[in-house]
């Protein structure tokens, strides 16, 4: 049965993928004309775990690697969840984003009708472009066709430009959700969670 994009929503435009988990995604016309927004194909995942990768270690410093490993291995984020690519007429990969899939979150803070979504990246040559805004856009359009009734996120305390964007599209802080976590062996940090209602 063919798929239809959801009338008016979103941010972007939507092709369809070859990738054989492709789900409908919503229409998205207000996104830069040329940036398209599509689930990652399986010919991608190193491409687009670079440019995550790349992207949180031009922002954030110094990243260990257990970490950067993580943030590189698109193959074992789309078993958990759907890595979407905003991309370039000629397929280079802008930005990406980490969505859980419908009715399963990927992050113990989000609660049952919430959709969370991680590791936002944008290449470093991409930025000031509307990239992130988009994806973020993107995955809160994903949200209202799903019905879910909030968008929620977690974010590092100096990750201070992705803060800023949050705030700017409506999300607000959620401090009773917030928390310390290991992220590795014998390193903690305080992480903050933002909701945007739905």
């Amino acid at each position: 049965m063919p798929r239809r994009p959801h009338p008016g929503a979103g941010y972007g435009r939507w092709v369809p993928s070859d990738n054989a988990i492709d789900r409908a995604a919503p229409d998205a016309s207000a996104a830069p004309a040329d940036i398209t927004i599509r689930l990652v194909r399986p010919d991608e995942f190193a491409e687009a775990g670079r440019v995550t990768a790349e992207a949180y270690s031009s922002s954030y410093g110094d990243l260990s690697e257990s970490y950067l490993a993580s943030l590189r291995d698109v193959a074992t984020r789309v078993l958990d969840g759907d890595v979407w690519v905003a991309v370039e007429p000629d397929g280079d990969i802008l930005g990406t984003v980490w969505v859980a899939p419908e009715g399963r979150p990927l992050s113990p803070v989000a609660e049952p009708g919430e959709t969370d979504f991680r590791q936002l990246a944008v290449a470093q040559p991409a930025r000031g472009r509307g990239v992130g805004e988009a994806l973020t856009r993107h995955v809160i359009a994903l949200a209202r066709e799903r019905g879910s009734h909030r968008v929620i996120m977690n974010s590092g305390p100096e990750m201070f430009g992705a803060h800023a964007l949050y705030t700017k599209i409506g999300f607000a802080r959620l401090p009773e959700r917030e928390r310390s976590i290991e992220v590795e062996p014998g390193r903690w940090i305080e992480i903050l969670t933002f909701g945007l209602d739905v």
